[in-house]
């Protein structure tokens, strides 16, 4: 299935059946979240992976469309940063010391860049540069998903304050963006027999 087939496959899932997707597929579709393009390289999101049924029943209430939580393999629930500060920095530039094995005082021109960019940003400012990068990250999730052939439905719809109890979310530091269940689509599920329906090319497209 090449890449054009597996995304007009895809779908928003409304019922999944259940079944648990094997542990190399779900690698390689986290992967592709940890190899997703971030600004400045931050990545300022946690990606947090809810797999066992205990947790997913507990969370079952925080959805005001459980369905897919009751019935899916996995749910990422993905939380932006709402504090990015020199200690989340600093750790950031030995990272890249450790894996790029370069000397630190080599990264202080573009460390020096980097603390200047963030520092002129309100907290606010800060979380809406966060949740975007949130985004990317779901969409690649959200693609790869669909070239192994999994199935998936973003979900924006839930009690915030709910789960962050529940996944003991700390808000003062972050906060839940969106979530993504993953699964394979019931045959019950017949969202999945109706045509697929987009802005013709005419209107979604201005070639200038």
């Amino acid at each position: 299935m090449n890449y054009l087939e597996a995304l007009s496959r895809r779908y928003s899932v409304k019922k999944f059946n259940n079944e648990i997707i094997p542990q190399e597929i779900l690698h390689n579709i986290l992967e592709s979240g940890k190899l997703s393009a971030s600004s400045l390289g931050l990545q300022p999101y946690e990606i947090l992976v809810v797999e066992s049924e205990e947790m997913k029943q507990k969370l079952i209430p925080a959805f005001y469309n459980p369905s897919q939580i009751s019935t899916c393999s996995h749910l990422i629930v993905i939380n932006s940063k709402k504090v990015v500060d020199d200690h989340y920095i600093n750790g950031y530039f030995r990272h890249i010391s450790k894996v790029r094995e370069t000397p630190q005082e080599k990264l202080d021109l573009f460390k020096n860049s980097i603390n200047q960019h963030i520092n002129q940003k309100t907290q606010d400012e800060i979380f809406n540069w966060a949740e975007k990068q949130s985004y990317i990250v779901l969409a690649n999730l959200m693609y790869a998903a669909a070239i192994e052939n999994i199935d998936t439905c973003p979900m924006e719809g839930f009690r915030q304050e709910l789960i962050e109890e529940i996944l003991e979310i700390n808000p003062d530091f972050e906060k839940v963006t969106v979530t993504l269940a993953l699964g394979y689509r019931s045959e019950e599920d017949h969202f999945q027999h109706m045509k697929k329906v987009r802005k013709p090319n005419e209107k979604l497209f201005k070639f200038i």
